[in-house]
């Protein structure tokens, strides 16, 4: 028996080293499909997407945006069944507080405030709740003011219009050991305030929206691709104040050396609440010399 025992060692050791090595070749054919499937996932919501960026009928668009991402989150969700993804959507978090745990990342509250913020708008398109209050497109590229609501900063009430950019040009860098993705979206912003009449009361200017996300899929990987995200944090408005005009431009510079730049006009009536309430003072005003018929249309009128 003892004359056997190394044989049967030996045999044992290779049967282990086959069913180990067979298991790593398993491992690597499961996520070399997984990251397939993810790919072919991105691949044909890329190919359908271009409708909704394009679509020049804000009714028609509005109408279209549940179905089409429940169709998009349908096949992520049976993704994520077939490979045993993370349902719950929090692996960045859970990563990033391993990181602080070990002391290795320093900037840990606000790479988490990143991710909340994200993760509002991904819950919103997932559930079927991504509801915009206006849009236009420009350029291939589509601009939604996902809200437009009033919230307390700091104690004081801001009208904050939330954003969400479809289509800028992005790239991925490899850098070695690290991989980034390069989007280019720089916004110039210019909101005109004016009275019943036309007359104009104040200008705003604004560039990059605060909280701005160029890359959600840094959060959450199964973010729809290509959009960006941010807002813009405006003082009450005078009580005077009757009519707003935003303009937003946007330009995109691609790889391949082309540059687009996108022009968004948002004409509203403003909301009661937008406004401060009468006798209290604008803050931040400044006095700027304007032409008379810059200022007021009337007299414009009258000249010619």
């Amino acid at each position: 028996m003892k004359r056997y025992f190394g044989v049967i060692v030996i045999i044992a050791g290779v049967l282990l080293a086959a069913v180990m090595s067979y298991r790593s070749a398993s491992a690597k054919a499961k996520d070399a499909q997984r990251d397939a499937d993810a790919q072919r996932i991105q691949a044909e919501y890329l190919e359908r997407v271009g409708w909704m960026r394009a679509n020049p009928n804000e009714a028609a668009y509005k109408e279209e945006l549940k179905p089409f991402f429940r169709a998009y989150f349908e096949q992520v969700d049976t993704h994520l069944t077939q490979f045993a993804g993370n349902k719950k959507f929090d692996g960045y978090l859970e990563e990033l507080e391993k990181r602080s745990e070990s002391g290795k990342e320093e900037r840990a509250n606000d790479k988490k405030a990143f991710y909340e913020y994200t993760r509002k708008v991904f819950d919103s398109l997932r559930e079927g709740k991504y509801s915009p209050v206006w849009t236009a497109t420009d350029k291939g590229m589509r601009l939604d003011i996902v809200s437009s609501d009033v919230v307390m900063v700091l104690g004081k009430p801001q009208i904050r219009l939330q954003l969400a950019l479809w289509g800028a040009q992005r790239a991925l860098k490899d850098e070695g050991k690290v991989k980034k993705m390069m989007t280019s979206a720089s916004f110039d912003t210019v909101w005109k305030l004016t009275d019943a009449k036309g007359k104009l009361l104040g200008e705003m200017r604004g560039s990059d929206p605060a909280m701005k996300v160029d890359f959600p899929e840094r959060y959450i990987p199964q973010f729809p691709p290509q959009m960006v995200l941010g807002h813009y944090d405006l003082d009450q408005l005078p009580s005077g104040v009757a009519k707003l005009e935003m303009t937003i431009n946007v330009s995109s510079h691609s790889a391949s050396g082309g540059d687009a730049t996108a022009n968004y006009v948002w004409k509203l009536d403003v909301p009661s609440e937008w406004k401060l309430g009468a006798g209290e003072t604008w803050e931040g005003a400044t006095q700027e010399e304007r032409p008379e018929e810059e200022i007021d249309p009337d007299k414009s009128a009258k000249n010619q």
